[in-house]
């Protein structure tokens, strides 16, 4: 038998740090200074999405802030278990778009592989959050039909990785995949979906740029950071490598109640990421899934918010502001 610590030898850093991320609210709240007695979810419901941030990304929240936009990204509430009109468990009705086991067929020239339900960290506003991952086999036997489908489908121009998140996923399952996706000769875009890099920034090591830099596919991935602060210099250096490997990189935020929700926040947001390498592209609006409602932002109100950023920042530092609606053949943008 190999010994324990032989085997952490050789386990990935990024591997290792998400191993000890946290997941008990109470710890967080301790490590934060907090209050043990703040509205904790104790609805079942919220349960079954647990608490999970790595220790890195809760490093970078304010000690003794109740209302840290970063916290209250990830930190269960009471008000989960707060029904809402209009908020359902599949918003997008991507499980009526699934032609094989794991692959979405939304939009006109590209599809979206589920390769796995597990991610660095549970945002409590995640549109996927009651994904039916076990009905969508985003396990890697499972690949081979949906290379099929792309293979028998020649419109199809650009795969997109998600998940869960497609990086929580060893470099050794990964790598295979993107070859094969790269031996497809009608794919020229290989886009990935990943808030890794901004929450545990170890995840970009040598294995990843490697198979990154060797894939003959533009390569896109698109970030998630909502606020400014969720740019450390870690996560500068690993978007550093990550661009030096010819990677196109873009973030994509969600508008968030109490997160991001001002144009102080959100300029801060695009000042930060454009001086990073990273070119804002979409500005969501919640997508409305159950137990999320209160992170909610009305329409005219986001609208209004745009507007104050087109009158104070230039063009490219402007996100699009979009809405994502069940059956539609691409995004929603909304302009004031």
């Amino acid at each position: 038998m190999i010994p324990r610590t032989a085997v952490l030898q050789h386990t990935p850093a990024w591997q290792r740090a998400l191993a000890q991320a946290i997941q008990d609210p109470r710890e967080l709240l301790r490590l934060l200074q907090l209050d043990q007695q703040l509205e904790i979810a104790k609805d079942p419901a919220a349960l079954q999405f647990p608490l999970r941030v790595p220790r890195g990304f809760a490093a970078r929240m304010r000690v003794g802030d109740p209302h840290d936009p970063l916290l209250r990204q990830v930190l269960p509430l009471d008000a989960e278990g707060h029904p809402a009109a209009g908020f359902s468990h599949d918003p997008l009705a991507e499980q009526g778009a699934m032609p094989v086991p794991g692959l979405l067929h939304k939009y006109q020239g590209r599809v979206l592989l589920t390769l796995t339900g597990a991610c660095a960290i549970h945002c409590r506003y995640c549109f996927r959050r009651h994904f039916p991952y076990s009905e969508a086999n985003p396990a890697s036997s499972h690949w081979e039909a949906s290379l099929d489908y792309i293979r028998r489908h020649p419109d199809i121009e650009e795969v997109l990785l998600s998940g869960g998140d497609p990086l929580s996923l060893s470099d050794r399952r990964l790598g295979p995949l993107v070859r094969e996706l790269a031996a497809i000769p009608h794919l020229k875009r290989l886009r990935i979906h990943s808030r890794l890099p901004v929450v545990l920034p170890e995840r970009v090591d040598g294995d990843l740029l490697a198979w990154l830099a060797d894939c003959r596919l533009t390569r896109v991935l698109v970030i998630h950071a909502n606020h400014a602060r969720e740019l450390n210099d870690p996560v500068h250096r690993a978007l550093s490598e990550i661009r030096n490997t010819g990677t196109h990189l873009l973030n994509q935020a969600v508008l968030l109640r109490g997160v991001n929700d001002s144009v102080t926040a959100l300029a801060e947001l695009s000042a930060a990421l454009i001086d990073t390498g990273v070119q804002p592209y979409y500005l969501h609006l919640l997508d409305r899934v159950a137990g999320t409602a209160h992170f909610e932002v009305p329409e005219a109100e986001a609208l209004a918010l745009l507007r104050a950023l087109q009158a104070g920042l230039p063009g490219y530092l402007v996100p699009r502001l979009a809405r994502e609606e069940a059956g539609a053949t691409s995004k929603h943008w909304l302009q004031p």
